[in-house]
């Protein structure tokens, strides 16, 4: 399995400039959920994808398969308790990109954004702007299958 390096981050606000960089709805579901494996679907407009992660925190490993309209559909149903709704849009970031998550639905007014990194040490290496608010990684409070099953943190 290849391993995704990512951070997260909560925004505080939505930037202004925000509108202004490409976007993509998303829909997400999630089948199967235990300490270790999520398993999810996700519909990204015209595609269709089933994904499968282990671990947690800033390095965990991921696979990702296409599926065909039917196969989704078949499967969808399974999600229904546990689903969340978002607008993703991607940021340039100094040679990186921040995918900035809007959602939508009972997760309205939560702004995250995740930045993926070909190596630990870049990851280590990067220094946040201002802009992308409090470090999240490894907080399972603000991981999307948690915020699917039991909605927006409370402190």
């Amino acid at each position: 399995m290849p391993d995704e390096i990512e951070r997260k981050f909560m925004l505080d606000k939505l930037p202004d400039w925000l509108q202004d960089c490409s976007s993509t709805p998303i829909e997400q579901g999630y089948l199967a959920i235990d300490e270790e494996v999520e398993v999810r679907l996700r519909r990204i407009g015209e595609r269709r994808l089933l994904t499968a992660k282990r671990g947690h925190g800033e390095v965990r490993e991921e696979v990702e398969v296409g599926l065909g309209e039917h196969q989704f559909d078949a499967l969808w149903p399974l999600t229904d308790s546990q689903r969340l709704r978002k607008t993703r849009y991607l940021v340039p970031l100094d040679g990186l990109k921040a995918e900035v998550d809007v959602f939508e639905g009972e997760l309205e007014g939560l702004v995250t954004a995740e930045v993926e990194f070909d190596s630990a040490a870049q990851s280590r290496d990067f220094q946040p702007p201002p802009w992308l608010g409090d470090e999240v990684t490894g907080d399972s409070r603000y991981a999307n299958q948690s915020l699917a099953l039991h909605g927006v943190a409370t402190d």
